[in-house]
């Protein structure tokens, strides 16, 4: 974050003074680790530092809570994706298992991923992971989402494009 104010610190401000504590309180009621709730309460501050354009909103509380719940979300897609890759994990045999450095960079990449995927519309997520995981081939996916096939092949090929960056970066 840089340490240029933003045109709008002054009304993250009066949001963060305002309405810390009660979202910080709504936040450890919905999540176990208080600790957690911390973090999530300050990053949904920071979300409204970085964005370009912010406006005072008629009802504050209601507005954080709906940014608090989608970092909430975020946060329990990747715990959940994390401990799909552990159980996974355990299926290896401990002589062929990566390095813990290992695990941890496959743990990111999969994040990064997993959050670069979440960009797509449902219907491109949707026919990528039903490419990738399920196995399917366009011909299936088109049938199940309702979408021609050369559609699928858009849709693959944005999903790939998008793990090309999580793992490689934009391309220039």
């Amino acid at each position: 974050m840089s340490s240029v104010p933003s045109p709008h610190s002054d009304l993250v401000g009066a949001l963060y003074r305002d309405h810390r504590g009660w979202l910080l309180a709504w936040l450890r009621r919905n999540v176990a680790c208080a600790q957690r709730a911390e973090d999530l309460s300050q990053d949904t501050f920071v979300r409204l530092l970085g964005r370009e354009e912010l406006k005072a909103p008629r009802e504050p509380r209601a507005f954080l809570v709906a940014i608090a719940k989608g970092l909430l979300f975020d946060y329990f897609r990747r715990a959940a994706l994390e401990q799909a890759y552990l159980t996974e994990l355990m299926l290896v045999p401990a002589d062929e298992q990566p390095s813990v450095e290992a695990q941890q960079l496959i743990l990111e990449d999969l994040k990064n991923i997993d959050r670069l995927l979440g960009k797509l519309s449902s219907k491109a997520r949707a026919a990528f992971l039903y490419n990738r995981l399920d196995g399917l081939g366009h011909a299936e996916i088109a049938e199940r989402l309702g979408v021609s096939v050369p559609r699928v092949r858009q849709y693959l090929a944005q999903g790939m494009r998008q793990c090309y960056i999580a793992l490689y970066g934009e391309p220039t």
